[in-house]
């Protein structure tokens, strides 16, 4: 009997997937990780063989680890990172160069010459979003701009779970929530592109998928070269999935107009869903994965926060690295909150900025860098993570009074999934410099995979509704803040503040210097 929904997310560090139960028993979890390719200052850049590589691992992990057949797979679901300009393709669908991820902000001219050549105000009310090196369709116009013998090439862009949705069953399509995270091209209220804005911008629709699907439809079946990538059957039916934050959204039980989420992977995306009263400026938008026509997603996010503890543990914590081999495999992050645990809240005077690629929402800065500012002799190692750790908190709650302040519909609580939510300390330090209560879902593996495996259950007939998400997760005892804490961060948070506006001129300076275009290692 085919009863178990498999759903995988492509992110942007790593490749998860889970196995469900139409009950929503978890029978197994499986990731793999790989690096982003960084050939310049703030270039990201990722092949998408390394995801489809990733995605066969994944699949054939979770099969083995819960002893499940093949033809025992109702269904599989595959969301993804954002992925900026998406794939491009020539016209026997192989990739011509790397994916410029969310990452990436290297359209940095492209962005100026919209500013001066497109009606602003029209983009906007179209797309429902701004202009920002950021959004795929700027990257996309790099590509053109920057590689006309790639572009002379180019039959098509596929975002990374349309891509390998393409590997698995030859069949061409996106997802709303990609397609308007793409920004510039997507008509956020007629939910198709739009003509007006790509003859604006010098794009053409012929690049971009023709069809244009709801999330949890089915897309096409696993064919014989998809089976031999993944082991998954041929004929297993294959979802469209969408972009991995409002599918992680939505594994947190995130349905109704207020309900907001945080999903703190790589990046920090904090969104919240509602019914067409927040596009800002100032934020990102797109149709939510559940009912697009009727719900949107809007968010705003550090670009760093997960990737900030990466950072942090490959660079300066190999020791804390060495002693979790040494001690059977422990967690080298466990180590490094032990040290940040016994520093106070403040840092004694120590505080960072977490523009480690540029900034995001509601910045839209892809001059911003990192920094710790007031270093003295007698910081140490853990002085120098938690500000890490207290600089994502501040990116936080710097998105969330932007949505207060255009008016979003917030609710009084706030998820938090992704990476960080595996850190109590973490949680910690972002109650208290939000203030807000903090609540991470018990069960194990609330990430996107989990949303996936639901839209299968949901197009196979074997989940009635939505809402079941809410009976498959548990929840844990909110982490209230300190108010004490909550005090002192206040006026922390306010120098944070302060920092990158002093720091701001300095910023584009240091791109000017002689050495800051050469490649890193």
């Amino acid at each position: 009997m085919k009863e178990y929904l498999l759903g995988v997310d492509v992110g942007t560090q790593a490749t998860k997937g889970t196995l469900v139960r139409p009950s929503g028993e978890v029978v197994a979890v499986a990731a793999e990780e790989y690096e982003v390719l960084h050939p310049r200052p703030l270039w990201a850049e990722q092949w998408p063989e390394v995801w489809l590589q990733a995605v066969g691992t994944v699949i054939r992990a979770l099969l083995t680890r819960a002893g499940v057949s093949p033809k025992e797979v109702t269904g599989v679901c595959i969301s993804g990172l954002y992925g900026g300009s998406g794939i491009p393709l020539d016209a026997k669908m192989k990739p011509i160069r790397p994916c410029l991820i969310w990452m990436d902000r290297r359209a940095t001219a492209e962005v100026e010459w919209i500013k001066a050549n497109v009606d602003l105000d029209k983009l906007f009310l179209v797309t429902g979003n701004w202009v920002d090196s950021y959004f795929g369709y700027t990257k996309i116009l790099w590509i053109k701009r920057h590689e006309p013998a790639n572009w002379r090439r180019i039959s098509l862009f596929l975002p990374p779970n349309c891509y390998i949705n393409f590997r698995l069953t030859g069949q061409v399509a996106i997802d709303h929530s990609s397609a308007g995270n793409l920004g510039g091209l997507y008509d956020i209220r007629t939910h198709a592109w739009s003509e007006e804005m790509a003859q604006a911008l010098g794009l053409p629709l012929e690049l971009m998928p023709e069809k244009i699907v709801a999330s949890g439809e089915v897309i096409g079946e696993v064919t014989r070269e998809g089976a031999q990538l993944t082991g998954l059957a041929p004929g297993t039916p294959v979802l469209a999935g969408g972009v991995d934050a409002p599918m992680a959204t939505l594994a947190a039980g995130a349905l109704t107009v207020g309900d907001n989420v945080t999903m703190m992977g790589t990046s920090t995306c904090w969104g919240v869903i509602h019914a067409g009263e927040g596009f800002a400026r100032e934020l990102v938008s797109m149709p939510h994965v559940v009912e697009a026509t009727e719900k949107f997603y809007t968010w705003g996010g550090s670009a760093t926060s997960g990737a900030l503890a990466r950072w942090f543990r490959d660079e300066l914590g190999q020791a804390e690295v060495a002693r979790g081999l040494g001690e059977g495999g422990k967690d080298p992050y466990q180590f490094l909150d032990d040290l940040a645990r016994a520093v106070p809240p403040g840092c004694e005077g120590l505080l960072a900025l977490p523009y480690f690629m540029g900034e995001r929402a509601p910045l839209w800065d892809p001059s911003a860098r990192g920094a710790w500012v007031g270093l003295t002799l007698s910081h140490t190692k853990g002085h120098l993570f938690r500000a890490l750790l207290e600089a994502a908190g501040f990116a936080l709650r710097h998105a969330i009074e932007v949505g207060e302040e255009i008016g979003l519909p917030i609710s009084k609580e706030t998820m938090v999934v992704g990476g960080v939510a595996k850190s109590p300390l973490w949680l910690s330090i972002i109650a208290d410099i939000t203030g807000r209560a903090i609540r991470t879902p018990a069960t194990e593996g609330i990430e996107a995979p989990l949303a996936d495996a639901l839209l299968v259950g949901l197009a196979m007939g074997l989940v009635d509704r939505y809402e079941r998400i809410r009976e498959w997760i548990s929840y844990g005892e909110p982490v209230l803040p300190h108010p004490e804490r909550h005090a002192i961060y206040d006026r922390w948070y306010a120098l944070y503040r302060q920092l990158y506006q002093a720091l701001r001129p300095l910023f584009s300076k240091l791109q000017e210097l002689p050495g800051d275009q050469a490649k890193t290692r």
